[in-house]
Parts: structure tokens; sequence; C-alpha cells
């Protein structure tokens, strides 16, 4: 976002919410699409990603970070909690009923992020020698974008343990992806960003 739009801090007022939904949706979706390749998954995940938002609006609070790294810590644990076969994924279900479906135009949009993110996901597979914290920053800096500081917040760390997650995360995919390999273009470009 520019200094002439500054990103809207996450509020229960509906209007003021619906301003940082559209902000804050395709990175969102992006984070969501990165991490899963079924459509009407990612749709569900960013629906119940934007819930708990709106739920937890309250608690969040400027001086612990920006809204966007606020919204990557919850985008993290519900993706989390869903992947581990957490109660959530039956509330999504609940949620959903008697609401629009998806129509092809829909299915089609989002098959189309998927298959943008496709080698994303599929760098995100070769990672898999990497402890979970290692990959989590990792991810939230190479992958999504965020400042060292900014993912940290995210992950309740502070910036310095982040910083040596994050270095320990390149050197341990050093080992495993070597810089001489041309296949692993993906690869060198993800340990340049996370430099």
């Amino acid at each position: 976002m520019s200094a002439e739009h500054p990103i809207a801090p996450p509020s229960r007022d509906p209007a003021a919410f619906a301003v940082f939904y559209r902000q804050q949706f395709d990175t969102v979706l992006g984070f969501v699409t990165r991490r899963t390749d079924s459509a009407h998954l990612a749709a569900d995940l960013t629906a119940d990603i934007f819930l708990t938002a709106l739920e937890q609006a309250d608690s969040y609070d400027a001086r612990r970070g920006a809204p966007g790294a606020w919204l990557f810590g919850i985008s993290r644990n519900v993706l989390a909690s869903h992947f581990r076969g957490c109660a959530r994924e039956r509330n999504a279900v609940a949620r959903i009923a008697g609401q629009r479906l998806l129509d092809d135009q829909d299915v089609s949009a989002i098959e189309g992020r998927i298959d943008a993110e496709r080698e994303a996901r599929g760098l995100a597979a070769r990672h898999t020698a990497l402890s979970e914290p290692l990959r989590a920053v990792l991810d939230l800096v190479a992958v999504d974008g965020l400042a060292v500081r900014e993912a940290a917040k995210a992950l309740g760390i502070s910036a310095a343990t982040a910083r040596v997650r994050l270095h320990r995360a390149r050197k341990a995919l050093q080992k495993v992806v070597p810089q001489s390999n041309t296949t692993s273009t993906s690869v060198n470009v993800l340990l340049e960003a996370a430099s």
C-alpha cells in the first residue's frame, strides 16, 4: 500500500472492516493458494481467516505490529488448525450452510490463482527437511514478503530469533538443493529473497 492508501486497521465496525477486507483479500488468498491446491478449500480457508480476524479485531494492538503482520499470524493459526484436523473445519462447514455456492467463474478464478502459485507449492514441498519454526519464518519472509520484524510479530517471537531462524533455514535449504542445480531456479530466488 502506498502512503496515500495506508492499510486500514482491523475493526469490528462493518464498514471499517470492509475496507480492511478489500485491502487484504489478495494477500490472504495468495497466502492460502501457496499452501493448498483445492479451489474450494482455498475459498473456505480465506473466509475462515477473515471471520477470525473480524472476531478478534478488538485484540489488534498497533504497538505490536502492522495490521498485515497481525493478519498473517491469524492466517498461520487458521491453516495450522485446519491441517491438524481441528474443529475449525467442522465449524466452517456449518457456517457456509445456506450461503451462495461457488459458481464456475469463482472456481475458475481460484483455480487460476492455484495454478499461478504451483511453483511456490513445489518449492514448499522441497523444503520439508526444515523444522516447522524455520519453515514458518522462511515462508513469511521469502514467500509472503513480510519484513523479518513483521514475521517475528506474526509468529510471536523476537526479531533477533526470527533472523537466526531465517539464517538457519537458508543454510539448511542450501544443503538440500545446491546452488549449482539448474532445476532449482525457484529455490535460488527464494534464498535471494530471504537474504
